[in-house]
């Protein structure tokens, strides 16, 4: 009588987890990545901060630290959503995806690891923008605790939808070269029509209204909730902060991101013509 052993496989969890420890490990022995990931966002906001000195019309509050608190947003878009979906693009032209294929991990281990991997980032990203504001252009930390529990459901929600916008718009790149233009444009265009690089009462209602479709926009606006006294409110589009639609907003974003992850997700490069 022979006996069968079966061994049962990790789970997604697991394997996630694993992986996310590669996918970590490979990004800090990048050093030219990792000066670029952090140092540019922190750059815009350095560079930003020194053109615009004055204080915002109407208010004793320096424009640069309306600037400076929009940037987090920015830096968040950075690490999880551009350099996600290039990384994924990177994987699929390399034939890093094609292996992992023959390999027990799964689709669902895979983005799992690339969520970890921005979870650290992005954290770092945000440490560091945070520490350029404070130390540089005098940027007051709240003491509220719910200003706090704010910062954290919007770090969450932004990190998620970016993410996995990231991994879906990664579809759209032919090949790695192309992913960092595919990611790039649109997160820059967008960061100018959202008030991120220019006060937002600057802009036409024209380009507010396309960015209103889109989460930067309402990214920044949580942010500046979160960092700017109460009285920044009425020099909001709506006079508000709005923080029930912001949340909403980006659930929807996060629940779409998650939809065009499944729809366009692949293990290989598309075939070239």
């Amino acid at each position: 009588m022979t006996t069968t052993t079966t061994t049962r496989l990790p789970g997604n969890v697991s394997m996630g987890l694993a992986r996310g420890r590669v996918e970590i490990l490979q990004f800090f022995r990048q050093r030219d990545a990792v000066v670029f990931t952090f140092a540019f966002p922190a750059f815009l906001m350095a560079m930003l901060g020194l053109i615009f000195t004055e204080p915002h019309p109407g208010t004793p509050v320096s424009l640069r630290l309306v600037l400076a608190a929009s940037i987090i947003a920015y830096g968040i878009v950075s690490t999880a959503f551009m350099s996600t979906g290039i990384g994924v693009a990177v994987d699929r032209d390399d034939g890093t995806l094609k292996r992992l294929r023959g390999t027990p991990v799964t689709a669902t281990a895979y983005l799992l690891g690339k969520l970890m991997l921005v979870v650290v980032v992005t954290l770092g990203e945000v440490a560091l923008l945070l520490t350029v504001a404070v130390l540089a252009f005098g940027l007051e930390l709240p003491t509220d605790p719910g200003r706090w529990a704010t910062f954290a459901w919007l770090l969450v929600l932004s990190t998620t939808s970016c993410t996995l916008l990231g991994i879906g718009f990664s579809a759209l790149a032919r090949s790695a070269r192309s992913a960092t233009a595919v990611m790039n444009v649109p997160a820059v265009a967008l960061g100018f029509v959202s008030g991120i690089f220019v006060h937002i009462l600057a802009l036409p209602d024209a380009m507010v209204t396309v960015a209103s479709f889109f989460p930067l926009k309402w990214m920044g606006q949580g942010f500046r909730a979160v960092f700017l006294p109460d009285t920044m409110a009425a020099f909001e589009r709506a006079r508000s902060w709005e923080l029930g639609r912001v949340a909403i907003v980006l659930g929807v974003w996060t629940v779409m991101g998650l939809a065009l992850c499944l729809a366009t997700f692949r293990w290989r490069e598309r075939r070239r013509g």
